[in-house]
């Protein structure tokens, strides 16, 4: 049972393995602890992110004191969140997709060209790379409409039914055309790729067989014509209704493709020959633009391989938590981090480095990321990570937000000072805050203000902080020197202003650029606390949980445009 739990999770996710067909053996110098944890990782992922140990039991094939201690492992990490009877992928995963977006540099250097094209177009834009026989995005800049998008970053679509699918195809070898049949015989629904709707076939059974010759006879003209001309279609291959186009954004050293840029739309809006005839040209001249950019940006600076210290944590956590803590698997995950801007190919000497880890252990590490598909060799000896990394939990985070990062840590924060937290965000007026994330005092009697409350901003702690951060100076009723010592001091305290017996203390939420986005705040009976000991006894604490959201905050932020509300 044990081996054939390793060789199930050896699987990559998205991929079926056909039946009677001999799945990849394990290599032996492979870590199992460290498939199983990506075996379990990937299953929330394909899950939208929470499942049940139960669940988690079924889907892998893993012992369910493994389940266990897989998921504890990951909790002490910090990926996931053991949510009552769920396990719950948290925010701070995203470091692993991460590290593979910044040693990619495409995001970076590429999503701004994106963004402003969705803008003018008033459509959705979105980057793309090849995953072996699928595609896989990078960016997304989508349209809030009542008909949306909900592709994803990272999410993977199969090649033969998507715009960019036949570009990516018309530089595929021999064999990865030859992979690519195999997998249409073995999953011809396309039931291993989440993020699409099950395709559908023709009741008959030689009808159907004849529909899928056809279908993939019709992608292989779709990649010669996107070779010779340039760019490619999606008409409704996804689902009825969806259509796009595409254009590869080269890479000006190797001439290969780098990305593809794709404009999608509903038919509601523009024919498939519509979005050709209309907005391919200013595609193209968009994807001219992003190759400029790629042509004048030099290499990154090289990043030292210094230790993280991430070794001597998951030692300490050993000692710590016991049997409970799988160190292979928390030691083996710290590998994919050590790749990123400045570090996208690495050494096993640098990674080794770079991690505070054994070369022994590192390699170790890398050797079983190859066999899982997380990690390719390439020349001079070195090691990138591939694609799938995304797969670890980043399509469902993506979508994360502000109020789901800071509620567990509000929550947390009620639980210990016995007081109720809040989140709020300044309306775009700035007269009003909005109450966006709110956690409840275990107590008869408490503050009881419910999430989208607003409230006049200079009446509240939370207002305070957020206009003492405000650049606009003397738009507010609060007396500017009241505003200068919150910013002077770090923290607002309303002491019974805005109601009688009320007492609130507040401090400012930064994104990763430093940007106020947000303020938290304990609110209390002022018959509990005196205003001096609510700054010497709540405020460290709120200021520890502050720093927990910006943490996180600054890890799903960085490639992901986040909701505040």
């Amino acid at each position: 049972m044990r081996g054939a739990a390793v060789a199930a999770a050896a699987v990559p996710a998205g991929e079926v393995v056909p039946a009677g067909e001999v799945v990849p053996a394990v290599p032996a110098e492979a870590v199992a602890p460290l498939i199983r944890g990506v075996s379990v990782l990937r299953r929330l992922t394909d899950a939208g992110g929470t499942l049940s140990p139960s669940a988690l039991e079924r889907a892998t094939g893993l012992a369910r004191s493994t389940v266990d201690r897989i998921t504890s492992t990951l909790a002490a990490m910090g990926y996931v969140c053991l949510d009552g009877r769920d396990v719950v992928l948290a925010p701070r995963l995203m470091e692993l997709g991460n590290a593979y977006l910044a040693a990619l540099r495409l995001p970076a250097l590429l999503a701004a060209h994106a963004d402003a094209l969705a803008d003018e177009l008033d459509e959705s834009v979105s980057l793309a790379v090849g995953d072996l026989d699928g595609i896989r995005f990078i960016h997304q800049a989508t349209r809030r409409r009542a008909m949306s998008l909900s592709f994803r970053i990272g999410d993977l679509l199969p090649a033969e039914r998507t715009a960019p699918g036949p570009l990516f195809a018309s530089e595929w070898t021999r064999e990865q055309w030859r992979a690519w049949r195999e997998r249409r015989a073995a999953d011809p629904e396309d039931r291993g790729f989440p993020a699409v709707p099950p395709r559908e076939r023709t009741s008959p059974e030689a009808a159907a067989d004849s529909a899928d010759s056809d279908f993939d006879s019709d992608f292989e003209r779709r990649a010669a014509r996107a070779r010779q001309n340039g760019w490619a279609l999606d008409d409704q291959l996804i689902e009825p209704g969806l259509v796009a186009v595409s254009v590869p954004v080269r890479d000006p050293g190797t001439g290969r493709i780098a990305c593809v840029a794709s404009v999608v739309s509903h038919t509601s809006r523009h024919t498939a020959t519509d979005l050709r005839d209309t907005l391919l040209p200013r595609l193209r001249t968009a994807v001219a633009e992003m190759e400029g950019v790629l042509r004048d940006t030099g290499a990154p600076e090289p990043v030292s391989g210094e230790p993280t210290g991430l070794a001597a944590w998951t030692g300490a956590s050993k000692q710590r938590l016991g049997r409970e803590f799988i160190e292979s698997l928390a030691r083996g995950l710290t590998v994919l981090t050590a790749f990123g801007e400045g570090r996208p190919a690495l050494t096993l000497t640098e990674v080794a480095q770079a991690t505070g880890l054994a070369r022994a252990t590192a390699r170790r590490a890398l050797i079983t990321y190859e066999h899982l598909g997380l990690v390719a060799p390439g020349p001079h000896r070195t090691f990138a990570l591939t694609p799938r990394v995304l797969s670890l939990g980043f399509p469902p985070l993506s979508r994360t937000s502000l109020p789901r990062i800071a509620d567990p840590h509000l929550a947390e924060l009620a639980a210990r000072l016995h007081e109720s937290a809040s989140l709020a965000v300044l309306t775009p007026t700035g007269e009003e805050i909005q109450y966006t994330a709110r956690a409840a005092a275990d107590r008869v009697m408490s503050v009881d203000i419910t999430v989208g409350t607003r409230l006049p901003a200079p009446a509240t702690s939370l207002g305070r902080v957020l206009l003492a951060a405000r650049e606009e100076k003397g738009t507010s009723s609060v007396p500017p020197q009241v505003l200068e010592d919150v910013r002077e001091q770090g923290y607002a305290l309303l002491d019974e202003e805005w109601e009688d017996g009320l007492r609130s203390i507040a401090v400012p939420i930064h994104d990763r650029t430093g940007t106020v986005v947000a303020a938290a705040n304990v609110a209390l009976h002022a018959a509990r606390r005196t205003a001096e000991e609510c700054v010497q006894d709540i405020l460290p604490e709120l200021r520890t949980t502050a720093a927990r959201i910006e943490t996180e905050l600054g890890v799903a932020g960085r490639f992901v445009r986040l909701k505040l509300y």
